[in-house]
């Protein structure tokens, strides 16, 4: 099984928003949500249209992501593509 690399980079963060960032700017809907756990970022997730969790990655370069959803508690590192 994979192991993550990038755990130095996670950081206790403030969530930006109560929703997608984006989506909000634009008045659009999301699936599920993700928390940057570099800078705090909410974006949508990749079952979303928009998929803004993983641009802010692709942009950014913010490795880890946890669920921001009521009662789910794990982790994703997009760059070694396994749970955290």
């Amino acid at each position: 099984m994979p192991s993550c690399n990038h755990r130095d980079q996670i950081q206790a963060v403030t969530p930006g928003a109560d929703g997608c960032e984006e989506c909000l700017a634009t008045g659009d809907s999301w699936v599920h949500l993700r928390l940057c756990l570099t800078c705090g970022h909410v974006g949508c997730c990749d079952s979303s249209k928009n998929k803004h969790a993983t641009k802010h990655f692709q942009a950014m370069g913010h490795p880890i992501v946890k669920s921001f959803e009521p009662g789910e508690n794990w982790r994703w590192c997009y760059l070694d593509q396994t749970y955290v």
